[in-house]
C-alpha cells in the first residue's frame, strides 16, 4: 500500500529551488525600482523646469524664482500646491540653485547623495554630477 504525499526531502528540495529563484529575481527588482525612480525624477524635473520657465515668463521683471517653493503660488500654477519630493531621497525636495540668470534643479540620484551644489555665474553646474539627475538652462555639456 502506497502513501500519498511528499517526503521531507522532496519538500526541502522544492523550498531550496524556490529560494534560489527568489535570490536571482530580487536584484532584478531593485534595478527595476531604480529605473522607475530615475524615470519619475526626470519627469518631475521637467515639470519643475517648466514651472521655473513659466514663472520667469509671467513675472513682471522676468526674474527666476529664488526658491522652488515660489512655484506653488505662481500664476499660472503648473506645480500645484505642493512640490514633488526627490524619488531617491524621500521626504526631501529636489535641489535648486540660481544666480539670477541661470538655474539648475537636481535629484540626488541612486546613491541618495546630491553631488550637484548649484550653478556658476557662467551657467555651469557646480559640484560633481556623478549619478545626479538635473535640468538647467545653463551649459548642459558640463554633465548630467
Amino acid at each position: 500500500m502506497l502513501k500519498k504525499g511528499f517526503t521531507l526531502i522532496e519538500l526541502l528540495i522544492v523550498i531550496a529551488v524556490i529560494s534560489i529563484l527568489i535570490g536571482i529575481a530580487l536584484p532584478r527588482f531593485k534595478g527595476m525600482q531604480d529605473e522607475g525612480n530615475r524615470a519619475r525624477a526626470k519627469g518631475e524635473l521637467r515639470t519643475l523646469q517648466t514651472g521655473v520657465e513659466s514663472f520667469r515668463i509671467h513675472s513682471a521683471n522676468s526674474a527666476l524664482p529664488t526658491a522652488l517653493g515660489n512655484l506653488t503660488s505662481a500664476t499660472p500654477n503648473i506645480i500645484g500646491n505642493a512640490l514633488p519630493t526627490d524619488s531617491f531621497k524621500q521626504g526631501t525636495n529636489y535641489g535648486y540653485g540660481t544666480n539670477g540668470s541661470y538655474y539648475a534643479i537636481w535629484s540626488a540620484g541612486i546613491d541618495g547623495t546630491a553631488g550637484v551644489t548649484g550653478i556658476s555665474n557662467a551657467g555651469v553646474i557646480t559640484g560633481t554630477a556623478g549619478d545626479d539627475i538635473y535640468v538647467t538652462n545653463g551649459d548642459v555639456a558640463a554633465g548630467g
